[in-house]
């Protein structure tokens, strides 16, 4: 299945991106390939079975920490835009209540400032859907670790945009065609640069950078960088 968010704009919406989108080739041409091609990729698959490796006890452990302490299933599954605008699903240790979306629907009906937050952000800093599990979790990153099986599977890269959803990708408006030049990633510039401190715009600007300046050095840059940044918890939310 593939997304295409240039359904959803009008040339009236463009601003000086399209300048950049212009040049772009289009995600429908069959030559067309990921950001960073085989070199990227190998990367990707050393790293992703070297951590699998490395942290599998402490995935085995958050596991069973969130099968015995709330009901439900330990993994979350979500539909996201991937390379091309093909849709997969993003993998994550669950951190939410079953019926979260019931609870977030409820929350925003009656929280006028939740409301605005989640409309610009699409992330609420005090999100009631979470576990006392998984808000230690989601403050470390550890959540996101199963998307090792994304990368794993060529869905995802350990370096690139943060996957979105279709709602999203809208807002990226011109950008949208940088974002879907590459794998959505693991971690990225959003993630080594303050992540939730930063508005949603700006997130779309690194992005685009990214995808227009990569190289291997950078992304080995970021991985290096991915490291305090989760420790020291900086942006998260």
């Amino acid at each position: 299945m593939k997304f295409n968010p240039q359904s959803s704009l009008t040339p009236d919406q463009y601003g000086p991106d399209h300048i950049f989108a212009a040049s772009l080739p289009s995600v429908n041409d069959p030559l067309t390939r990921p950001v960073g091609g085989v070199v990227k990729r190998a990367l990707d698959i050393l790293v992703a079975v070297a951590a699998l490796i490395a942290l599998s006890p402490l995935m085995l452990g958050v596991a069973l920490i969130i099968a015995a302490s709330s009901n439900g299933p330990i993994f979350y599954g979500h539909q996201r835009i991937g390379f091309g605008g093909r849709t997969f699903r993003c993998w994550k240790f669950r951190s939410m209540v079953v019926d979260g979306d019931s609870v977030l629907e409820r929350h925003l009906r009656g929280n006028p400032e939740a409301q605005r937050e989640w409309a610009n952000d699409r992330k609420l800093r005090n999100d009631p859907r979470v576990t006392p599990i998984g808000a230690v979790i989601r403050m470390l990153s550890i959540d996101e670790l199963p998307q090792l099986f994304n990368i794993l599977m060529g869905e995802m890269s350990v370096v690139g945009p943060r996957p979105v959803v279709a709602a999203e990708l809208r807002r990226y408006n011109a950008s949208a065609g940088h974002y879907l030049r590459t794998r959505p990633g693991l971690t990225g510039m959003w993630q080594v640069s303050g992540r939730s401190d930063l508005s949603y715009d700006r997130r779309v600007q690194l992005d685009r950078y990214y995808v227009m300046r990569w190289n291997i050095l950078a992304d080995l840059s970021i991985i290096l960088r991915t490291i305090p940044a989760v420790l020291k918890s900086r942006g998260s939310c």
